[in-house]
């Protein structure tokens, strides 16, 4: 016989327990995944749900597992953030493995000065430390569980997975000169980042290594935008002592860098060798596919959401990490042997 609920009145748990015969702590047990429920009950309790449609309260399963699924997503905004294949990148990774643990993703894009809303938060997701260390300490001062991630924290108790920044950007300037090149110029991010900052010391230390002087005029610093990367190969081309090749801080710059080169005659990568940093699928599609430097963004956007998961449950009693992913270099068409 079908059983009909009052309409005027919302199903409980403690109707679902009436109905099966079963205790509370039972009900709530099945409700929340537990195995040690007989499975006669955890049947007879399933199809009861079933058929009354019910649905358990997001916070009252909270309190039984003693765990709060929701996760803030925090990034600082920056000029041309939802357009950026790093951000989007990050949403994507830890997008789709919050949905496969079943975790409840807020993303807050986030002032640098500004302070967050910690309520109902079970834990925090860092992209990246920039002008927001505040916000970071504030949440580790009310212990809320957190992972940094594209920065790497060193003089904070806290979970961080970065990139191999400063290796990946020597790997890219070592290639260069494998190919004989000497002239090498650099296209920095905002070097108020971390990652920025360590890609330009990437940059500065393979020269060293290679007894290659560090020449200042080979030297645009920019703020990742595209705008002034187009400045910047604006400039680097009409130097009288023009460089051999250029090492890009981003696959974006890089690919405005090319596009300035196309308007004005010049071959790619005939008159100029020119490397980025990401692996942006973007590098693919052009007229000549972008050498980069692949960084892992998936992997560690996926690790992220891994490690707040298991920070976020009082039962795993999970200790703090600190790890460095390291890149890959992508070699395409865009560099050439000097001649």
């Amino acid at each position: 016989m079908t059983r009909r609920k009052n309409p005027s009145k919302a199903i409980s748990i403690n109707d679902i327990a009436r109905l099966s015969g079963a205790s509370i702590t039972t009900v709530s047990r099945v409700i929340n995944n537990i195995p040690t429920v007989k499975e006669k009950s955890r049947v007879k309790i399933l199809s009861i749900i079933k058929e009354l449609k019910f649905r358990p309260s997001v916070f009252a399963q909270r309190l039984a597992t003693g765990k709060n699924n929701v996760i803030a997503l925090v990034i600082p905004q920056y000029e041309g953030v939802f357009y950026s294949f790093y951000a989007l990148e990050l949403i994507r990774g830890i997008g789709a493995l919050c949905d496969a643990l079943k975790l409840d993703l807020l993303l807050h894009i986030t002032k640098r000065q500004a302070s967050l809303n910690l309520t109902g938060i079970g834990g925090i997701i860092f992209a990246d430390i920039i002008g927001n260390r505040q916000q970071l300490t504030d949440a580790l001062e009310r212990n809320v569980p957190c992972v940094v991630i594209n920065n790497f924290v060193e003089d904070l108790d806290v979970s961080c997975i970065a990139i191999d920044n400063s290796g990946g950007a020597e790997m890219a300037v070592n290639y260069l000169i494998s190919l004989g090149h000497k002239k090498i110029a650099h296209i920095t991010g905002d070097l108020s980042t971390q990652a920025a900052a360590l890609r330009f010391e990437g940059y500065k230390r393979a020269l060293e290594k290679n007894n290659i002087p560090l020449e200042e005029k080979y030297i645009f610093k920019t703020d990742y935008s595209r705008g002034q990367a187009r400045v910047s190969a604006e400039s680097l081309f009409k130097m009288q002592d023009m460089p051999s090749a250029v090492f890009v801080a981003s696959d974006a710059m890089a690919l405005e860098a090319m596009g300035v080169a196309m308007e004005l005659g010049k071959n790619i990568p005939v008159d100029l060798s020119i490397i980025g940093f990401d692996d942006n699928p973007s590098g693919l599609y052009g007229p000549v596919a972008l050498s980069t430097l692949r960084q892992p963004l998936i992997k560690m956007a996926e690790e992220s959401v891994r490690k707040i998961n298991l920070l976020m449950d009082p039962k795993k009693n999970e200790k703090i990490e600190k790890i460095i992913l390291p890149t890959e270099l992508i070699i395409r068409e865009s560099c050439k042997p000097f001649s």
